[in-house]
């Protein structure tokens, strides 16, 4: 015992505070949604998995077979988040750059020989593992935004010097005036990264990046102006696009009514609505699914919500609901109650990015809004997709070990 105590007085200040307790109900609220996930996984791909008619996925008739493999990454998942909460949160501070950089080169080698195509669309990696990059680029665009800003308070204090002299110099004094030049390196870095997930294409991904990115800039204090602009002129893409593309039209018409085309796009929310009726308040029971036996596409990924509707009912439904709602809750207490403003940055960043892939899977299959392919956190089937997700939950359980420091502007 005098040993370790004194081999802790021997720790830097950093280093012991690193070393504090982990947030206890966060930690406990991901490992609850973890597990109930792969309960709700074995019960919506159990039917498809003993059939192995899924394409591209080759089951051999196993029942478990998406179990065994979301349960490895899972288990895999959780011993990673496990050691990123050890670790002192401001080394993701020094490898935000490197992040960033490294995301942008995965999205880049997709379009080599090393890229894997399904659906029309090239998403996809092999590097002894298929995985997307846009996972990776989503947490990558936080931590570099996160890093950034967190010093914007003292690079305002020193504004720049602009010769009044000439025109050059009275244009640059007045977009510094309004902050225009603050947000270009900003700007330029989501317009390549965009740029890379629009020819895959991936919108879903392209939506997840956007709101990650703005909810750190929201939070840095960046001009609510500049926000309705940008919200003005994404609206206005939307609607070009929408009106002059004729697949996303049908989106939308699919949207409003699937049964404009039941054999077609409009056959999984068609189906989708069937299951989330069809279970009533309490639902038929775990497992005992009817849509889950091909008739609902996707069951096993972006439609598992469905599933535990169809089960579980109205109630089980909420219950789920609810467990997210507190997981982030609790993160955003995290964030306010953070070290410094680098921790609020990077936690305020990844809670978005969750409760937005909570709100736009549940959203789409509900019918509140339009199809956009975004899977279920710890629900979905993905395993890559779940160790990164667990991943940037140990960041958020890195960062609540430094709490009950003081703090540090």
């Amino acid at each position: 015992m005098a040993f370790r105590r004194r081999a802790r007085r021997d720790l830097t200040t950093e280093q012991q505070l690193a070393r504090g307790p982990m947030d206890l109900i966060f930690l406990a609220l991901v490992v609850l949604l973890t597990v109930i996930g792969l309960i709700m996984l074995l019960s919506a791909s159990f039917a498809i998995a003993m059939y192995d008619s899924y394409p591209g996925i080759d089951t051999g008739g196993n029942p478990y077979y998406y179990l065994i493999h979301q349960g490895g990454f899972a288990l895999a998942g959780v011993i990673i988040m496990y050691v990123i909460s050890r670790v002192d949160y401001q080394y993701f501070r020094l490898l935000s750059v490197p992040a960033l950089i490294g995301s942008v080169v995965l999205l880049l080698l997709i379009f080599t020989p090393l890229g894997r195509s399904a659906n029309g669309a090239r998403r996809w990696l092999w590097l002894g593992f298929t995985f997307q990059p846009s996972e990776i680029a989503k947490v990558a665009v936080i931590m570099f935004f996160a890093a950034r800003l967190s010093k914007r308070s003292d690079e305002l204090k020193a504004p720049r010097k602009w010769s009044r002299r000439t025109l050059t110099g009275r244009i640059g004094a007045a977009l510094d005036r309004i902050g225009f030049l603050e947000l270009v390196p900003y700007g330029l870095i989501m317009l390549g990264i965009l740029f890379l997930l629009y020819k895959e294409p991936h919108m879903s991904a392209m939506i997840l990046v956007l709101v990650g990115a703005a909810s750190v800039l929201l939070v840095s204090g960046v001009s609510l102006g500049w926000f309705a602009a940008a919200g003005t002129l994404v609206g206005a893409a939307l609607w070009f696009i929408i009106t002059q593309t004729a697949y996303m039209t049908k989106r939308i018409n699919v949207w409003l009514d699937p049964t404009v085309d039941l054999q077609g796009d409009g056959f999984q929310p068609w189906q989708s609505r069937i299951a989330i009726g069809s279970g009533g308040l309490l639902g038929k029971g775990l497992g005992n699914s009817i849509q889950k036996y091909q008739f609902l596409p996707e069951m096993q990924n972006d439609c598992i919500f469905a599933i535990i509707c169809e089960e579980l009912g109205l109630i089980g439904a909420c219950v789920i609901i609810a467990l997210f709602m507190l997981l982030i809750i609790r993160g955003y207490w995290l964030a306010i109650h953070a070290r410094d403003r680098f921790g609020t940055l990077l936690i305020v960043g990844i809670i978005t990015l969750l409760a937005a892939q909570v709100f736009f899977n549940i959203g789409v299959v509900t019918g509140v809004i339009p199809t956009t392919g975004i899977s279920l956190p710890f629900f979905s089937y993905g395993g890559t997709a779940l160790v990164i997700q667990l991943a940037e939950m140990g960041i958020v359980l890195s960062v609540s070990r430094q709490i009950a420091a003081p703090k540090v502007e």
